[in-house]
Order: structure tokens, then sequence, then C-alpha cells
């Protein structure tokens, strides 16, 4: 590789790294403000707090945002470069605009494999010591406050819950149906359904079962039965963010499983799902709109260009919580409400490209 492209990844990739760790500094010392009287009420021990939680918080955080600082660091390297005439000089020199942009965009993709795998293989068991350290020492214990539950538990067997208390892991008006080729077979219907810890089994209480065979009708009832349903209490207890957690094959696989029983939060795990390659993409089209902000002088000098820049990101931000919102409640697809961001910053990236290269 030329010195000049040496000269810029180096800028670019420690201009990078400083931003972040200098970020990252400030905000674990808010948070710790914020989580100080939790840790101390709940007895959290100094090594948890370092190696459990923070330890696994500050790549969770970096990955996060490191779209918007790898933007940043673009413009801000790129307008020192510009005010202090080296972009005019090597312009000027032969090099075209083009392969100007090869230094940049090559520490834009290392910065997205990096991102790629971060997001997808290491944050997740990070993310699982973090969240469970937040279960126990920071947040307050989960409850579940869903109403009218609907599960497919099989493929023909569904199940209904009025609501289900996660603390005592009981499901009232419990009821199952079984299928057979679209025809209803079988009806369970009971007071309440308990998870019995000393057998793993569920207890359900006050049941009457009604049997469909050819036509006839058989009717049985009791006070209590135990049995084994494809339904355990974890299936009740999770938060939203536990697949936070899970690599991508088992972000996969889970919201199969999730798909099949009728979870209404599929929406948000697929979210999750199309974000891990997303996110990390969306590094090369914000450091390509970057570098053509910031290689022109301007009378504002570098502040306008920073300015400019933390705009455009903030609005990147915006635009994809709306889209995602969108999915969420307005069933839009949610691969699409994902790439809308990029793809639309992408024609902007390649708009500012072509009258940067005039």
């Amino acid at each position: 590789m030329k010195k000049l492209d040496l000269y810029i990844i180096k800028k670019f990739l420690g201009t990078f790294v400083y931003a972040l760790l200098l970020i990252i500094i400030i905000v674990i010392v808010f948070d710790v403000s914020e989580k100080i009287d939790d840790f101390i009420e709940k007895d959290a021990p100094l090594h948890a707090i370092i190696f459990d939680y923070y330890l696994n918080f500050i790549p969770y955080f970096a990955n996060l945002f490191s779209a918007l600082f790898t933007f940043i660091s673009v413009i801000f390297f790129t307008s020192k470069l510009t005010s202090d005439s080296e972009i005019i000089a090597i312009l000027s020199s032969g090099i075209s605009f083009k392969r100007l942009l090869r230094p940049y965009i090559i520490s834009a993709i290392i910065l997205t494999i990096f991102s790629f795998i971060l997001i997808n293989w290491i944050i997740p068991p990070a993310n699982q010591k973090r969240l469970e350290f937040e279960e126990v020492f920071i947040k307050n214990r989960f409850r579940n406050k869903d109403k009218n539950i609907h599960k497919q538990i099989l493929p023909e067997t569904f199940i209904y819950l009025d609501s289900y208390n996660n603390l005592y892991d009981i499901g009232y008006k419990f009821s199952m149906e079984k299928f057979e080729n679209g025809k209803l077979k079988s009806k369970l219907i009971s007071d309440y359904a308990q998870w019995d810890t000393t057998i793993n089994k569920w207890k359900i209480v006050n049941y009457i079962i009604r049997d469909f065979d050819e036509g006839k009708e058989t009717i049985t009832n009791g006070r209590r039965i135990d049995t084994t349903i494809n339904m355990f209490p974890k299936d009740f207890t999770r938060r939203v963010n536990v697949v936070e957690a899970m690599n991508y094959k088992q972000l996969d696989n889970f919201i199969a499983a999730e798909t099949m029983v009728g979870s209404s939060n599929v929406t948000l795990w697929k979210i999750e799902k199309h974000k891990r390659f997303a996110y990390p993409f969306s590094t090369i089209i914000l450091t390509l709109i970057g570098v053509c902000i910031s290689s022109r002088k301007t009378r504002g000098g570098i502040g306008l260009n920073i300015g400019i820049g933390i705009f455009l990101a903030f609005t990147y931000i915006m635009f994809m919580q709306v889209s995602t919102v969108l999915a969420t409640n307005a069933n839009m697809n949610p691969f699409l409400a994902v790439w809308i961001p990029n793809i639309t910053y992408g024609i902007i990236a390649i708009g500012l490209y072509f009258k940067a290269a005039k």
C-alpha cells in the first residue's frame, strides 16, 4: 500500500478509537452515578460490578454506536486535513477523488467486519453475563403482565391463558385444543395450570376434557391431573432483550420456534436479527457521506462540517427508530424497516459522491 493509504487509514482508525474510548469513559462515569444506589442497596460485589457488568457493557456500547463514531471520526479528521490544505495537495498531485476514497473504504470495511463479528458472536455471550447481573442487582423481578395469551405448542396443539403469574408459575383460565387434519379432536378447560417443581409437570386443576371422535363427544372431568405439556415456566419469564444474549444461529432458531407458538414479540426479534447485518453495513455508507461532506473547504471550517455530520448522524438514528416503530405497530416488513435507512442514506451518499468528485 502507498504511504498515502497508510497515512489516512492510521488517521481514520486512530481518531475512531480515541473518540470511542473517550465516550465510553464518559458513559461509564454517568452510568455508575446513576446505578450506584442499586449497587449499594443490593450489595453488588465490586468484582461482579467490574468484570460481570462493565467489562461486558463496554463491547455492547462500543458496537451500538460504532457507526455513529465512525462518521464523526471521518468528519473530524478529514475536515482537519482539508483545513490544512492536505486534501487539496493530494488532489492537485493528480490523484482522483475516487482513488482518495480507497483508504477510507478499506478502513470502513475493516470496522464493518469487526462490528459484524462482534455483534453476532462475541457480544452475545458478554451480554449473557451483563443481563444476568442486571436481573440480580439492577432491575426489579420480571412480572408477566400479558393478557389473553395464545400459543401454539405443537403443530396442531394450541393453548390459551387468561393471564400468567410468573411469581408462582400459575396460568389462569387454562385451555388446550388439539386438532387433527384441521378438525377439533380434543379440548381441555380448567381453572388454572400450575408448574409443580417436585415432578416437573403441570398441575391442571378443576378440568373438563371434551373428546370428539366421528361425531361422538365424550366428556371427562376431575379435580386434578398432572401432565407433561410442551410449555415451560421460562416461556413466560423472558424479557424482550433476551435475544441480545443469542448468537445469530441461536437467534434464528429462537425466532422459528417463537413464530410457531405465535409469540407477539416475533417482529421485534426479527428486527434484531436484521439489524445485525444492517448496522455494520451502515459504517460504509456513513463513511462515504462523511468524506464527501468534509473534503471541501467551507467558510464555517471544521465546526460547520462537524455540525452537519452530527445532524446527519442523528437523523439517521431517528430514521432507524421511526422505521422500527412502523415495523412493530404498522405491520411493516422487518427486513424493509431495518434496511430503508441504509437504502435512503446510500442514495444520499451516491449523490454526494458525484457532487464531490466534480
